[in-house]
């Protein structure tokens, strides 16, 4: 039993490393998109010549050959060049043992560099040894630049992308820039030549000795200062009004119906949506918001024929969401029919575990109104999507569980559990073969099929809530079912289904995306929520 718990403790620890390390080049290098953009990780086991072993996760380096002359000389490149969107990159290696001579250099290369050569001495290569200090730019003869490093230093190399800059550092200190006009898509490199030379790395996976985060505020604050101060046309009021007439259409698109005729007011904008309409969107807004799918799929019916007709993958999207509410027991269909009073529950398979919960999320106030938070954000008077000047119908209140109540023996419920009625249940499983069918007259792909599997899943626990699936009965789930309607309401009106603001913002991380992958690190020091912040 020792030895088991031992084990555990290793792999729990071995986890909680790897997920600080993610978590820490998460915050070094948050506009990376590993998925198209590695981050290098550790020396490659392919791209290295035969005299150099690996060993400690590959983040050791050793040296295996020979070393009589400089033909012995071998490197390693990292797994991955370095991303640009990472703006200013950095990695450090700690030198375990000089070995013979201290023939060591530390660098960049391009893909391709030939690897029995020490960092520095081919084209598209860069280095800094630490045997003379001097800097190796492509060229067999180095240039003075820094100290000897020798057993126990600790050298970085740093590489600004958006100056195309290399610099080093030594046990904290900053040397100064070392190379200048570097070319995109560079791997970090070592370099050993003489028996007994072994040196660490760390590409972030612990605290660096140099402090890389000053250099990342500086960094971050001339981005902001170049977009701050870039030119714009001299029609100052010319401007004023295209950023009016965005927050404008933004208030109106969201269905902020008060706010955006204040603005008005204030502005002198139009209001190009008729005052009732942006009502009814509101409305079947906060039917939505509130969990209550059934009434605004009718609201949507009836304000909006044919709309849900045409549109059947947001038909769908609203029903898979309504059965999610049905167990969450929001959905007022549901409510309602949870009201009638007790009823022998099945005593087996899916249905028994439906009943033993659905209903027992926390009540809809007689009102109608939702708790605080429901959206997500917490419930404001500003949040007239939540607290409009509609009329509402009052929901009807669930029926609440027994705190008596507990499964028999049998497997079935005692009478009291409204909410575990039988017809309530025989609902919710009819309503969910509905559900199926419908899925098999759209278009087949992972996306319906994985929502429906969500959705259905959630019927196998007893406590849905706590269950690996129970994210689907978040209340911030909802608002993407209602920015999806509420989009389609506007196109089905003829009016634009985006707001020109998010218009706008999506523009702007696009943008972004595109400077990553020309290779133009300022991209990672323009930070979209701050300016939005501002």
């Amino acid at each position: 039993m020792a030895a088991m718990g031992s084990g555990r403790g290793t792999m729990d620890s071995q986890n909680q490393v790897q997920s600080d390390t993610l978590d820490r080049l998460k915050l070094l290098y948050p506009n990376v998109n590993e998925d198209e953009t590695p981050l290098p990780r550790s020396w490659s086991t392919k791209d290295k010549f035969s005299y150099i072993g690996l060993s400690q996760n590959n983040l050791r380096v050793h040296y295996k050959g020979h070393g009589k002359t400089h033909k012995d000389a071998a490197s390693v490149r990292a797994t991955h060049p370095i991303p640009a969107a990472c703006g200013l990159y950095y990695f450090e290696v700690r030198i375990v043992s000089k070995g013979r001579d201290g023939y060591m250099g530390i660098g960049l290369s391009a893909h391709g560099v030939n690897m029995n050569r020490l960092p520095g001495w081919d084209k598209h290569s860069y280095g800094y040894h630490g045997d003379d200090g001097h800097s190796f730019c492509s060229s067999g003869t180095g240039q003075p630049y820094g100290p000897t490093f020798t057993t126990g230093d600790v050298i970085g190399c740093g590489v600004n992308l958006v100056d195309n800059t290399c610099f080093y550092t030594k046990n904290g200190h900053h040397l100064g820039i070392a190379f200048r006009g570097l070319p995109p898509n560079l791997y970090p490199t070592v370099g050993l030549q003489t028996p007994g030379e072994v040196v660490d790395a760390n590409f972030g996976q612990q605290p660096f000795v140099f402090d890389i985060e000053d250099m990342l505020r500086e960094l971050r604050a001339r981005t902001r200062l170049a977009i701050d101060e870039f030119p714009l046309p001299d029609e100052q009021g010319q401007w004023q009004q295209v950023l009016h007439r965005m927050v404008s259409t933004y208030l109106v698109h969201h269905g902020y119906c008060s706010t955006a005729q204040a603005f008005t007011r204030a502005t002198g904008q139009p209001i190009d949506e008729d005052i009732a309409s942006i009502k009814n969107r509101q409305r079947i807004s906060k039917l939505v918001l509130s969990g209550r799918i059934g009434e605004a799929i009718e609201a949507t019916r009836r304000l909006y024929p044919a709309l849900l007709e045409r549109d059947h993958e947001l038909l769908f999207l609203l029903k898979c969401r309504q059965f999610v509410e049905m167990v969450n027991g929001s959905d007022s269909q549901a409510l309602c029919e949870a009201g009638a009073e007790g009823a022998e529950a099945e005593s087996n398979g899916v249905a028994t575990s439906v009943i033993s919960h659905v209903g027992r999320a926390p009540p809809l106030p007689a009102n109608g109104e939702h708790p605080a938070h429901t959206n997500g954000v917490a419930d404001t008077e500003d949040d007239e999507r939540l607290n409009c000047d509609v009329d509402m119908p009052p929901a009807a209140p669930a029926a609440p569980a027994s705190p008596s109540a507990t499964p028999a023996a049998n497997g079935t419920h005692e009478e009291g559990e409204g909410c575990g009625a039988r017809a309530s249940v025989e609902r919710m499983l009819a309503f969910g073969r509905e559900l199926y069918a419908m899925s098999q007259k759209l278009r087949q792909d992972h996306y319906h099929k994985s929502m429906l599997e969500d959705a259905f899943s959630l019927l196998a626990y007893s406590n849905p809530w706590d269950s690996p699936v129970g994210w689907q009965l978040e209340p911030v789930r909802r608002e993407a079912v209602c920015e999806a309607l509420n989009s389609a309401i506007l196109e089905w009106q003829d009016m634009q289904w985006v707001s020109p603001v998010e218009a706008c913002v999506s523009h702007s991380r696009e943008l972004l995306r595109r400077m990553a992958r020309a290779s133009l690190g300022a991209c990672a020091f323009a930070d979209l929520p701050a300016l939005l912040r501002r």
